[in-house]
């Protein structure tokens, strides 16, 4: 069965770009592994340090949890869980503010297989984009991009992802295919480690503001590329929450 209990891991997230020029971002940072249906809620004294907010995933405000949100975004779908559990891993906000690149949801059937997962995408301009998924045994799925993430990549291509659900340790793995190669890889490695005051609090002093710090390291590694010359692709308009059934 799916586990509800929470749990923290502490990752490095890599990104690697081949082309046009080769460029690799690495930053080391934490991410909560939670039941949409019952996020934690930290002593008083811890709260500025992990949030979760309905408002930060989907619909926004126009849900009233983040487990309403993800059920509605299925039944846009077609798809209906039936109750079934689902795990969330996601950043928290901290000290009020939050950005999720990325947050996932392995969503399960009332007796604990996999159904599908539905992996959330947050760009820097404020954009967010829904893909369900439906990864093989070895939790390996496809998709189109349909999004605008990168500023020098622009809307065409296809992930090819591993998205394993997390264990005793989390292994993802994103790859974005365009013109026969793969230009962009990001990866998401990390440890479990058991949500008590002195792991929460270690983590947060060695990645303190740790989703700004995120934030701010993506638009960084940007300046950077774009001073090296690297064409800045027309940013198409988006709307807030979209969404696409793909297969694996």
């Amino acid at each position: 069965m799916v586990s509800a209990a929470p749990a923290l891991y502490s990752v490095t997230i890599a990104h690697v770009r081949t082309a046009p020029r080769r460029y690799a971002l690495r930053h080391r940072t934490y991410m909560w592994l939670i039941d949409p249906d019952h996020p934690p809620e930290l002593p008083f004294p811890l709260r500025a340090l992990a949030g979760f907010d309905a408002r930060d995933h989907f619909g926004g405000d126009r849900q009233s949890s983040l487990r309403s949100g993800l059920d509605a975004f299925l039944a846009e779908q077609g798809v209906d869980l039936d109750g079934g559990p689902v795990v969330m891993l996601t950043h928290a906000r901290v000290f009020g503010y939050v950005f999720n690149p990325l947050t996932l949801y392995w969503c399960h059937t009332p007796g604990g297989a996999l159904r599908c997962v539905v992996a959330e995408v947050h760009n820097t301009y404020g954009g967010r984009h829904g893909y369900l998924l439906w990864p093989d045994a070895a939790g390996r799925a496809s998709t189109d991009k349909e999004f605008y993430v990168s500023p020098f990549f622009p809307v065409d291509g296809r992930y090819r992802m591993r998205l394993p659900a997390p264990g005793g340790r989390v292994d993802l793995t994103v790859h974005l295919e365009r013109d026969g190669c793969r230009p962009f890889t990001a990866t998401v490695r990390g440890t479990r480690k058991e949500v008590r005051a002195r792991t929460l609090l270690g983590l947060a002093a060695r990645s303190p503001w740790s989703t700004l710090a995120v934030s701010a390291a993506i638009r960084l590694h940007g300046i950077r590329l774009y001073l090296r010359g690297l064409p800045v692709q027309p940013r198409p308009d988006q709307h807030e929450h979209s969404t696409s059934e793909n297969t694996s």
